[in-house]
This record gives structure tokens, sequence and C-alpha cells, in this order.
């Protein structure tokens, strides 16, 4: 399964989709990168005057790429056409260190800490374009592929 088959699995879309690019897929992880656009939905208010990406969605971002798109090349092999990736987030712990503004770029790494029994544990740390780091924790989520009715 390539990249772009996997980013389109994911159960997201514009305005709440924050993976542009995965850079990397293995059993133990994942990279990838989303660039804030200046005219997200969620700047409209947060901090006025000075625009900050919330930490609410630096967590999604890191959610979206570092658990939920190693979630489905996980299930790679039980995912298709008819049989869809279904994820519930379970539980996060963030720690966060620096902002993110409007137009910055930043990546996503992931460790998988385990998966078992339909659910994913990961380390995910978030870093800006200084390769500074952002923030990170932990990040949990049940991933199963479900059967698709029509």
């Amino acid at each position: 399964m390539n990249y772009k088959k996997i980013i389109q699995l994911l159960p997201y879309q514009t305005p709440f989709l924050f993976v542009d690019e995965l850079i990397s897929l293995s059993e133990l992880g994942a990279e990838g990168c989303y660039t804030f656009k200046e005219d997200e939905y969620f700047y409209q208010g947060h901090f006025k005057d000075n625009p900050i990406t919330p930490g609410v969605i630096l967590t999604e971002v890191m959610a979206q790429i570092g658990v939920v798109c190693l979630g489905i090349y996980l299930l790679r092999d039980e995912i298709s056409t008819t049989k869809k990736p279904q994820i519930a987030l379970t539980s996060n712990h963030i720690d966060f260190f620096l902002p993110v503004y409007p137009q910055e770029r930043v990546k996503v790494i992931s460790e998988k800490v385990y998966f078992r029994f339909n659910k994913l544990k990961c380390k995910v740390e978030l870093f800006n374009e200084k390769n500074e780091l952002v923030c990170r924790g932990t990040i949990s989520g049940m991933l199963k592929s479900m059967h698709n009715e029509t």
C-alpha cells in the first residue's frame, strides 16, 4: 500500500485533514509533515492579532500522522475497498514546549509502543522547521478494519 493510498483512507477531509506528506512508515513507526495555512479556520480568534496553533490541533496532527496513518499501515493486509479502517482515539498525554504559527511546516515522528487487541499506542514528537521539539507525548487509539455496508 503506497503512502498516497494511506492518506486517502484517512477518515478526514479538509478542513480537518492534517497530513500533507508521509515520509516513512514501517512496523516500528511513522514520519510525516503538515504545513499550516495562513487562513486555517482555528486561527480566527485564537489569540487576537497573534494567531497561534491550538494545542488540540497540534495533538490532532500528531494523532493523524503518528497513530492513524501508522495504524492503517499496520492493518494494510486487512483493508480493502469494502473494509475501511475504523479509528477512535482512546487517550493522550502531550507536553507542549513551543508555539506553532500560521505557514509553519511541522514534522511528526512516532514510535510504536505496542499494537495488540486492536489498540495502538505510540510515542509521538512534533518538530518545527528549525527541527526544534514543539511537543511530545503518547497517544493511543483503537483501530480495526470494518466491512462497509452499502
